[in-house]
This record gives C-alpha cells, sequence and structure tokens, in this order.
C-alpha cells in the first residue's frame, strides 16, 4: 500500500499501519517479557522500515498494555497509577514494598507532575475509552508493507509542523463542520491506539494529535508529532488529495522551504 497524502506532503516517515492480528509477524521487534520499554520507540522504528509486535505480556509498560488495547492494565500500577502521574504517593514509598518499587521508579516518590491531584489524574485516566482487543497481538508496520487481506485499524503519520498543518486542513476538506481532529492530553501510546480505536466507532471519525506526552517526547524528533486516523478515514483523506490545496500554489511554495 502507499499513501498519496505522505508522497503530496513529502513525508520524511513512513506512515505505519496499526494491526488487529492473531498472526505474529516474522521477522518483527518485540519487547521482552517483564522488560521496560516505550511504545512511541516501537512506532518511531515502524516509521522507519521495521515491524513491531506486541502482546498481553509484551506491551513494555502499564501505560502501554492500556494504551494499545490489552484492557485496563492501570490497576496493576505499585502506589496507583494517579499518584505516579500527579503528586506521588511517598506514603506508599517508605512501605516496605514502595522501597523496592521506588529504586526502580524513582519519580513515584514526587510525581510527575502532569495532573495537579491524583484526584483529578484519577478521572481522567477512568475516562479513557478502555478496550481489549479481540485479537492475540497488536503489529505496526510501515505502510508499504501492508500485504493484500490486511486492513489497518488505524494509520498513524509522523509529522511536522508543516504537514501537520496540512493534515488538519484535509481532515476538514469533505466535512461539513470543522471540529474534525482532536488533540486530547494522553500518553503517546493512547494517541495512536485507543483514542483512535474510539474513533473508529463514529461514522464521522475525527483524527488524534498525539505525541504530546513528554515522557514519550524523547523517543521521537523534536519536531514531530503524530495524527492518527481510524482506516476508513485515512481513505476518505486519501481520496481528497486530487485537487486539493495539496496540488495548489501555497502548499506548493511551503513544500519548497522544506527541502
Amino acid at each position: 500500500m502507499e499513501s498519496k497524502i505522505a508522497k503530496a506532503t513529502q513525508m520524511k516517515y513512513s506512515p505505519v499501519a496499526v494491526l488487529l492480528t492473531n498472526e505474529k509477524p516474522d521477522p518483527a521487534l518485540q519487547f521482552k517479557e517483564g522488560r521496560w520499554g516505550c511504545v512511541a520507540a516501537m512506532l518511531s522504528a515502524a516509521s522507519k522500515g521495521k515491524t513491531a509486535v506486541f502482546d498481553r505480556k509484551t506491551f513494555g509498560c502499564l501505560g502501554g498494555g492500556t494504551g494499545l488495547g490489552f484492557g485496563n492494565q492501570y490497576v496493576n500500577f505499585p502506589g496507583g497509577i494517579e499518584y505516579f502521574l500527579s503528586t506521588g504517593n511517598p506514603e506508599f514509598c517508605n512501605s516496605e514494598i514502595g522501597k523496592n518499587v521506588v529504586r526502580n521508579m524513582p519519580a513515584l516518590q514526587h510525581g510527575e507532575g502532569y495532573f495537579k491531584n491524583p484526584q483529578i489524574a484519577k478521572k481522567m485516566l477512568y475516562s479513557l475509552p478502555m478496550v481489549d482487543v479481540p485479537t492475540e497481538y497488536v503489529v505496526f508496520k510501515p505502510l508499504g508493507e501492508v500485504k493484500e487481506g490486511e486492513t489497518p485499524k488505524v494509520l498513524v503519520f509522523l509529522a511536522n509542523p508543516d504537514q501537520l498543518s496540512a493534515l488538519v486542513v484535509l481532515a476538514n476538506y469533505a466535512r461539513e463542520t470543522n471540529y474534525n481532529v482532536v488533540a486530547p492530553f494522553g500518553a503517546g501510546c493512547h494517541s495512536v491506539c485507543i483514542l483512535p480505536y474510539k474513533e473508529d466507532e463514529s461514522d464521522n471519525p475525527r483524527a488524534v494529535i498525539g505525541l504530546t506526552d513528554i515522557s514519550a517526547r524523547k523517543c521521537v524528533d523534536k519536531d514531530i508529532l503524530s495524527f492518527s486516523v481510524p482506516y476508513k478515514m485515512f481513505l476518505e483523506m486519501e481520496s481528497n488529495v486530487e485537487g486539493s490545496f495539496l496540488e495548489k500554489h501555497e502548499w506548493l511554495r511551503i513544500l519548497e522551504r522544506n527541502r
């Protein structure tokens, strides 16, 4: 598969297809069971030509397991995920169990400060569209590697500000309202999997801008954000490239400055 959008915007990186499947690709990158890893790093690798696979034992971190769609893994977070994301949990960290945990997770002591308090963090997290995907694996692969008979669940573009601007305009190009792109707070993996999974249930799904997660930023170039769309929205946008602004003077001028 190829993308007219990627060609017209001169994407540096391949669009990444997110697939739900019971067939494990080989070869593929995969986290070791029980070892920490960031889903955003795997997304970056897939945009550069690799295939990555995840299952319920190899999702990298509890946030990653949740974000990929392997159920609500946050219930397994020691000391409470709501404390980790906000003000920390010094009481837990001073317990015998907590002392062992905080050695590997020092931020739990004082929190990451992404939310003002644990109550707000908990409300946000439990408003997420938790899902347990019906397949054994979630796979990231370059769009060009998608085989006949495979249908992606989501397409993810890694875009610089100019390209992101084009994607936002194209997402609204054939719609009668201009609220077709959202940029919700969430982990990097939320924005490329469970949030667009939820949008896929709509007759008029929205695109999701992501990788605004501070903890995931180190895994991608400093000028890159993600733009994720359910597959049916991707097809809609692809069908609108020809005849659009992407072939006209203003956009071509923007392309020139990026060469």
